[in-house]
């Protein structure tokens, strides 16, 4: 276990390789489930530190193969697990919005828990959904990684943002929200506190992001209002896309915030949830080939204008049928 430095991106890569012995979708013996001996026989929402960690807090000393070109450094940080529901088959968009909230409560608690260790430079939340995207354990969760190292798709995300902020005074996510507003035909949904859209770029036919309306970068800068509103959209968004293909959707949902150390970046960077989808049809994946991977030149094989019209509709099924299950 450790971190290899990449002279050409300058960038690090994780070499966990005690992960490989992850179990493979257990159907029976869960150890997320109450009773297992690994969890408490009553939670609704927890943290459970990952058994098989990429980042430690005490890692060991990296292999001697590295040298001058060729950096290693000790792989520090933090994997935590959260657990969504002791339900083993339940998903995001099945619980009900106030079980939500307690996840978007410990969500605040574990990101502003893991910033206080200096050698922290980046807390990301996360939720891998689906075989299609790599899920091993089918139980309801997400995870947490803290960073040592800042991630070059965030350092890139926060050095545009500061640009834009420089050359207009204005923050860049704030004006992608007046945007998709003007424009509506992206916009799926939208509440007191959070707009749901697929924006104008997006590489994914159903790329969606959640973005708060007011200019925040956490979700430690929420007050419970926001946090309520923030668990409904998620309930109503993920619910959306479960609707539009008629089956569970498999997605890769991030959770963008400020650096929990270093530069004070709140003037100019603004708190959102990024969703990677990989199906274009019921049954067809959008792959990242070689132009994605060797260039990073996106191309989404959908127009947006056209996706967006599906997940409204979607959306809308999916409150028919939920009703008065969205209160």
């Amino acid at each position: 276990m450790e971190l290899r430095y990449n002279p050409l991106l300058d960038d690090w890569t994780m070499v966990a390789s005690n992960r490989k012995a992850r179990p493979n979708l257990p159907r029976t013996d869960c150890p997320f489930c109450p009773g297992s001996g690994k969890v408490p026989d009553h939670y609704d929402v927890l943290k459970y530190d990952n058994d098989f960690p990429a980042l430690m807090p005490d890692p060991p000393a990296p292999d001697p193969v590295g040298s001058e070109l060729y950096r290693t450094e000790k792989a520090y940080g933090k994997c935590e697990v959260i657990l969504y529901s002791p339900e083993h088959r339940v998903t995001l968009p099945e619980l009900p919005v106030p079980h939500i909230e307690k996840l978007v409560d410990l969500w605040s608690e574990r990101f502003a828990e893991l910033g206080k260790d200096p050698r922290h430079q980046y807390v990301m939340i996360f939720e891998n959904r689906g075989e299609e995207v790599g899920v091993t354990m089918p139980h309801p969760h997400g995870q947490i990684y803290a960073y040592s190292q800042m991630p070059l798709k965030i350092q890139r995300e926060l050095s545009s943002c500061k640009a834009h902020h420089e050359r207009t005074g204005r923050c860049l996510i704030c004006d992608m929200n007046r945007e998709e507003m003007k424009f509506q035909g992206r916009v799926i949904a939208e509440n007191d506190h959070f707009l749901a859209y697929l924006p104008f770029f997006t590489d994914y036919p159903y790329g969606m992001f959640i973005v708060s309306k007011q200019h925040l970068t956490a979700l430690t800068d929420f007050n419970h209002s926001q946090k309520q509103a923030l668990a409904g959209i998620l309930k109503e968004m993920t619910g959306a896309m479960d609707n539009l293909f008629n089956r569970p959707f498999p997605y890769m949902m991030v959770l963008h915030q400020r650096p929990v150390n270093g530069e004070d970046v709140e003037s100019y960077y603004h708190f959102h949830i990024e969703f990677y989808t990989p199906l274009r049809e019921r049954d067809k994946i959008k792959y990242y080939a070689s132009s994605e991977m060797g260039a990073w030149a996106a191309c989404n094989p959908s127009s947006v204008e056209e996706t967006a019209t599906e997940l409204r509709d979607a959306h809308q099924r999916f409150l028919e049928k939920e009703g008065d299950g969205l209160r």
